[in-house]
């Protein structure tokens, strides 16, 4: 598959976070990063009970895109245009009011594209399995409204492809009232994900041989930066790390057992996340339990370097 070389700036609008990357792709495919933005919004902040996005939480993401246009712009070259690519996931997905978010961006001059979670699925897939040619993985992607779990032979169609609507946020708002979350709670949160999400994995089970488990997004790098102390976000650290079962339990007990003005102190978690990532523990506590391995491999490349692929595909 042949790919048209150029520039190219991804935006990712997620349910907590809103990310950029920019890269030039090679018509090989590879990909040479040149800038990658992130902050945390929270535009699903509420989405689950009221169904809108609310006008701070959009300001909050117009802000960071904003912040991010500036950016692309100091990297664009005379007579090489930046092409650029939004897409908007799950709390933009279940919102009354998206068609009023996306009218935001376009005055902007940013067109969004408000994806289905199967889009998502695939576009994780293939940003994420592209760092494994020639195996069998499991790409899971937990985002603030939903997780996307597919399965292949990487760098080909995914053979499964599955976005359910169990995310840190929406989870974080449905079960875990207290602070920190009873173990009561953190116990009723994994029983509603484990009945989403079993079925689909006794079907994978049967159908990919998954030799591995690729982890992608905030919950799953957390884990290594919380685990390696890191009180400067490593991501050549991060990326291809390994974690066990018993790794991924001891960050996640830790961080369960405290209230939110601690766990915002923790050392190599973003204080923006502490509210939403005893919810991801638990999600991606379940998935690791559903897929039956003995831990996961954390990638830093993701949908944003999906949606690169996807867009210089010739």
């Amino acid at each position: 598959m042949g790919y048209r070389p150029g520039r190219y700036a991804a935006i990712d609008i997620g349910t907590v976070t809103c990310r950029m990357l920019v890269a030039d792709v090679a018509a090989d495919g590879a990909i040479t990063e040149l800038a990658k933005e992130y902050a945390i919004t929270n535009l699903g902040e509420g989405v689950d009970a009221s169904g809108l996005l609310s006008r701070a939480a959009m300001d909050r993401v117009l802000a960071a895109v904003d912040r991010y246009l500036v950016v692309r712009d100091a990297l664009a070259e005379p007579g090489r245009p930046v092409t650029t690519i939004a897409m908007a996931t799950s709390a933009t997905r279940d919102a009354a009011n998206g068609a009023e978010f996306a009218a935001l961006l376009a005055e902007r001059g940013v067109t969004l594209a408000v994806i289905p979670g199967q889009r998502e699925a695939a576009l994780s897939f293939l940003g994420a399995s592209s760092g494994f040619p020639g195996e069998d993985v499991a790409v899971v992607d937990i985002g603030g409204g939903s997780t996307e779990v597919v399965a292949g032979r990487a760098g080909a169609e995914p053979a499964m492809a599955r976005s359910f609507d169990v995310g840190c946020r929406r989870m974080t708002e449905r079960f875990l009232a207290s602070d920190p979350p009873t173990a009561a709670e953190r116990a009723a949160a994994r029983a509603w994900a484990h009945d989403e999400m079993a079925p689909y994995f006794a079907d994978l089970r049967t159908a990919v041989a998954v030799g591995r488990m690729v982890a992608v997004a905030g919950t799953a790098t957390t884990v290594v930066s919380v685990r390696e102390a890191m009180a400067s976000y490593d991501s050549a650290r991060v990326h291809r790390a390994f974690v066990s079962v018993a790794d991924l339990r001891a960050v996640a007990e830790r961080l369960e057992e405290l209230p939110l003005t601690e766990r915002e102190r923790v050392v190599g978690l973003d204080p923006g996340r502490a509210p939403v990532i005893v919810a991801g523990m638990v999600i991606l506590e379940e998935v690791l339990a559903l897929m039956g391995l003995p831990g996961f491999t954390v990638s830093e490349s993701d949908i944003l370097d999906g949606m690169v692929l996807e867009a210089a595909r010739g």
